[in-house]
């Protein structure tokens, strides 16, 4: 569960930031074909972050064509199609081939779409990410996929298990946990690597910031269709922002780690968001994550507006400390050890995981394998809010096998939801004291 900077130091000679250094060759279709240089993309998921990814996936130098669209919508469907093709987007229409019957909607639209491409882009809900990643990788695809992986215990399980066939079967997995496909953190993480801070002790993460969005209800919806289109403030679909949000922290000291927690203890509830708008989740989360060598990151996320914002990470080592954000390494008397110069060596991480998932597709290498680390550092996120749930100390080995499925047992728009609104319109959130995972 958890290495020293040594240890890191040996094990990231086969793997460093999710990219195995050896090549191999892949069992994916598209490795097979030798008389079309084109890399067919599917796109599961059209909302922002859908829109977002497929435009730098188009973006990339290699010979890459989107030929599916799924998205359970129709409208959200058709304005990522009308954005991406766009006058904005010129340079991109020739990459575009989507005609009316390649555009898939309803629950069931991956299933239709995913044959259709050598690549799949997953950018859904995270709810949904275990059942559509399972079949992009049974269907022999290489795939980019958004964090979080899964809201629960169950679909992190269920993540795991398909990892270890895309392992098998040689497919490329990206996880957009972008920090590790970015300069500045790459060239941090090395320096740690080198000794630089020694051996990390403590750590710090934030993410507080003001929140996001809402939808207000509109008459004649389902409840399936509401909380699909707030999916944002329902565990089963977002996971609550701990998971949504600061995961992207959580995971740098994760990777730092090289390793993840053994047990979580923490607090949070909901001070200002208890609207009816805001579903179940909280507005704040404090939880000490404790590693097997006793290690404690802090962490903290907050949506709260007027307070102070911060999102960021820091690494406390034996010599040193590495403030993330700020890209700089020093000394505990404040002398500068390192400092990354972000105005002319940053890149733009959301590009880069695409450059280098598709150049590594193009040249038939088996580089990337990011599935069981995000789901690792998902479930690290998982664990967290389980323990501001519950007020209790929740460890990982019991709740990794909990079998915890907070997911519907049925996707129709229709269907009997598993959490409903009072008759005042409010739903049933959790509360630490008496919210039980274990007796």
């Amino acid at each position: 569960m958890n290495f020293n900077r040594r240890d890191f130091v040996k094990s990231t000679s086969i793997i460093t930031g999710g990219i195995l250094t050896t090549p191999f060759s892949s069992e994916a279709s598209f490795f097979n074909s030798n008389s079309d240089d084109t890399i067919k993309v599917a796109l599961i998921g059209c909302g922002g972050r859908g829109t977002g990814a497929i435009i730098q996936a188009l973006s990339t130098k290699q010979n890459v064509k989107l030929v599916a669209m799924a998205d359970a919508f129709k409208d959200r469907l058709d304005g990522c199609f009308e954005q991406i093709t766009s006058d904005d987007f010129a340079h991109l229409k020739a990459k575009i081939d989507v005609p009316a019957d390649h555009k898939f909607t309803g629950f069931d639209a991956y299933q239709k779409a995913i044959p259709m491409a050598d690549v799949v882009i997953l950018t859904t809900p995270p709810g949904f990410r275990p059942i559509h990643f399972e079949a992009a990788v049974n269907a022999g695809k290489h795939i980019f996929m958004e964090k979080p992986v899964a809201t629960d215990p169950a679909g992190i399980q269920r993540v795991l298990a398909a990892a270890e066939k895309a392992k098998a079967k040689k497919l490329n997995v990206v996880v957009g946990l972008q920090r590790r496909y970015q300069n500045s953190y790459r060239e941090l993480m090395k320096r740690y690597q080198d000794g630089m801070i020694g051996d990390i002790v403590s750590a710090s993460v934030w993410w507080n910031n003001d929140g996001v969005w809402t939808k207000p209800r509109v008459a004649g919806q389902t409840e399936m269709e509401y909380q699909m289109r707030n999916w944002y403030y329902f565990n089963w679909l977002c996971g609550d922002h701990i998971t949504e949000q600061h995961i992207h922290n959580i995971d740098v000291i994760n990777w730092a780690k090289n390793g993840y927690p053994v047990k979580a203890r923490g607090t949070g509830g909901r001070e200002v968001r208890k609207g009816k708008d805001t579903g179940e989740i909280f507005d704040h989360h404090i939880v000490e994550f404790e590693y097997a060598d006793g290690t404690i990151m802090n962490s903290q996320c907050r949506h709260i507006k007027g307070t102070w914002a911060k999102v960021d990470e820091l690494a406390v080592g034996t010599k040193g400390k590495i403030q993330f954000d700020a890209a700089k390494i020093t000394d505990h008397k404040g002398k500068p050890l390192f400092s990354f110069d972000k105005k002319t060596k940053e890149n733009q991480p959301y590009q880069t995981e695409h450059d280098e998932l598709f150049a590594a597709i193009a040249k038939g290498e088996y580089k990337f394998a990011d599935a069981e680390n995000g789901a690792k550092s998902t479930m690290t996120s998982i664990l967290g809010r389980m323990a501001t749930y519950s007020g209790q100390v929740i460890e990982w080995d019991k709740a990794i096998n909990s079998g915890i499925d907070i997911m519907p047992k049925t996707f129709a728009w229709d269907a009997d939801m598993p959490l409903k609104p009072d008759a005042y319109g409010n739903y049933p959130v959790a509360t630490p004291g008496k919210t039980k995972y274990f007796s």
